[in-house]
């Protein structure tokens, strides 16, 4: 289809003694043989694209071109295509698209000239083109959405199944359960949440959280409350979520804490879909529920979804194949992802919340309340490490029934760490659900630290002094990833 024809002004030639650039090329929509060539070929010599491990769809191809404005244009199974989410121009050979090179490397591999022995035009295929690592290398756009196609790929062909382990049980409470008991449950069982079952409607219809615990203390300790520790014992479920909603607005206006309807996701919902829900509803589990009735009724509960547990299966997946994930290699300090501290003279729209370890109990719940965040950091007069605070950290307090002996005002953060922690355990900050990192750990690395169970925050730290730089949380990473819902 395309000749050698007449140069253009955009059309570039190798000049004896020129330096030459790589570009990489990535074709992201598959197809079974793909080439791409442009005006560095002169239209004539079609380059082969070769598949990304792990990501079919994705093909790529390294050339080395000479500083300035580049056309080029994709042979697929036969057909002339154009990437529609690239600059294009129209020109003689139709709609193509256009790159402009820099004098600046886009790789690791060193320029060669076209006198260099065996460079011939200068066009290979690089899988190691893609492996960058340090943190003096700039972040190309492409780079950030290869990796996110590819993510996005996996979890729109990989369903809610993927997720169920090969054994294990999944604890539900019946809504007539008493609060008191039902806490207790959770705290023994060792899980932050539970759907609840109402058995008269023969359907799964809300989740017991630790907000619950949360609202319920603070009604206990509110002297106009209707609620008192004895009617704990004989208060169901049932009728405390009926009470939710108004309590939350009197304590928390502007929290989401309201009455809504149950969120969950079926077997065959794509993982894509399952993390969108938790996503856009703003929880941090939902469960996969399987009914065989055109009604509804009497349905199945497989499994508590998690984006740690999406987050394990992309790890999982991906982990022989990063080449397909460009920014996988990258330092986290040179992403926009999380939330940092401002440095001098920065502004930042987002509060980074912090609590010292002599914090009243009752600020930090208010605070991870009115922050929206599942945990915080405990740190110290430098602001250095010592701990975390969790959502899930209240149900400690069903232990021995300490809530029915303390003030929340005179219980501080590290008292009430103190009670979480196992007898067999050395007394201390630092337990497992605390992780940090360096701020020039890859993506990599905190990814595989959020995959954790129980882990849903990586706190990232300056080297030595453990002082607090910034917070990356699970959303954090999905949203980066799939986008803002």
């Amino acid at each position: 289809m395309f000749s050698s024809g007449t140069n253009s002004p955009l059309e570039t030639s190798a000049v004896a003694g020129e330096v030459l650039f790589p570009k990489t090329f990535v074709w992201r929509y598959g197809g079974s043989r793909v080439m791409v060539t442009g005006t560095f070929t002169r239209w004539t010599d079609h380059v082969p694209m070769s598949p990304v491990e792990g990501c079919p769809t994705l093909f790529q191809a390294t050339c080395r071109l000479a500083p300035g404005m580049h056309q080029y244009k994709f042979y697929v199974d036969g057909e002339w295509r154009h990437d529609e989410h690239e600059p294009s121009v129209s020109g003689s050979y139709g709609i193509v698209n256009i790159v402009f090179v820099t004098r600046e490397p886009d790789s690791l591999t060193a320029p060669l000239s076209p006198g260099t022995p065996g460079s011939g035009i200068n066009m290979e295929v690089d899988h190691e083109t893609f492996q960058h690592t340090g943190t003096g290398l700039g972040i190309l756009e492409s780079d950030i959405e290869t990796s996110r196609h590819c993510i996005s790929s996996y979890l729109s062909s990989h369903t809610a199944y993927s997720l169920l382990p090969d054994s294990g049980k999944v604890i539900a409470l019946d809504v007539n359960l008493p609060v008191k008991q039902a806490f207790h449950v959770l705290y023994e069982q060792g899980i932050p949440v539970a759907p609840l079952w109402d058995l008269n409607r023969g359907k799964f219809v809300g989740v017991l959280s630790p907000l619950d615990f949360i609202l319920i203390l603070k009604e206990l300790g509110n002297h106009g409350s209707n609620l008192t520790e004895g009617e704990l014992e004989t208060h169901t479920i049932a009728a405390w979520k009926s009470a939710k909603q108004q309590i939350s607005r009197q304590f928390y206006p502007h929290s989401k804490s309201g009455q809504r309807s149950l969120v969950y996701a079926g077997p065959f919902d794509s993982l894509k879909d399952v993390a969108l829900k938790i996503l856009q509803n703003d929880v941090s589990t939902i469960p996969i529920i399987h009914s065989s009735a055109h009604d509804g009724f009497f349905p199945q509960l497989l499994h508590l979804a998690s984006l740690s547990g999406i987050l394990k299966c992309i790890c999982r997946y991906f982990r022989h194949s990063s080449r397909c994930l460009p920014i996988l290699h990258q330092p986290i300090c040179s992403l926009s992802i999380g939330t940092w501290v401002p440095k001098i003279g920065e502004s930042n729209t987002k509060t980074l919340a912090m609590l010292r370890p002599n914090a009243s109990l009752s600020s930090a719940l208010a605070l991870l309340v009115e922050a929206q965040v599942s945990s915080i950091p405990v740190v110290n007069d430098n602001d250095s490490l010592l701990d975390i605070y969790s959502r899930s950290d209240i149900t400690a307090l069903a232990k021995d029934k300490v809530y029915t002996h303390i003030h929340l005002d005179e219980m501080s953060v590290y008292q009430a760490l103190q009670l979480g922690q196992d007898s067999t355990k050395p007394n201390g900050f630092f337990g497992q659900r605390c992780q940090m990192c360096l701020g020039t750990d890859t993506l990599q690395k905190v990814m595989e630290r959020l995959a954790n169970p129980g882990v849903r925050r990586v706190i990232i730290v300056e080297a030595g002094s453990k002082r607090v730089e910034g917070i990356i949380s699970l959303g954090d990473v999905f949203k980066f990833f799939l986008g803002s819902p």
